[in-house]
């Protein structure tokens, strides 16, 4: 039986995983999700993480939560976290809710959350070092 698509994939790219997230996951699969990110950081000895919501249309309080939560265990391992991606429905609703990412980095998307990255870990190799998301 074919399991379908891939609800979450994670991908190495040097010292930072990349986990990008193709569909709405429900509570269960999002701690599944959780689980898994935080293991392959040990595993791969990860300095950085990017989470990729960019085909979220929908960030409820429980999965916002989860990715600070995320975020949170990954600096407890040593990793730094950023959060790219975010639709603009998305962040107008969570500023409507009073939801916010807390001290979670955000970036617009993969590649200035790449950028960041590169300035405080040096986690990836990037060709262009001149990027700079932030003044």
């Amino acid at each position: 039986m074919d399991p379908g698509p891939a609800l979450v994939s994670i991908l190495r790219q040097g010292s930072t995983l990349i986990a990008s997230i193709h569909t709405a996951l429900d509570d269960s699969q999002l701690t599944r999700f959780q689980q898994d990110l935080i293991e392959q950081i040990g595993m791969r000895r990860s300095r950085g993480v990017i989470i990729d919501v960019a085909a979220l249309d929908v960030l409820d309080s429980f999965g916002l939560r989860t990715l600070r939560d995320i975020a949170e265990m990954a600096r407890l391992r040593g990793a730094t976290t950023v959060i790219v991606g975010i639709q603009p429905d998305v962040a107008l609703a969570m500023v409507e809710l009073g939801l916010g990412t807390g001290a979670v980095r955000t970036a617009l998307d993969l590649e200035e959350g790449l950028a960041y990255l590169d300035l405080v870990t040096g986690a990836t190799k990037h060709p262009d070092h001149s990027v700079s998301p932030w003044p």
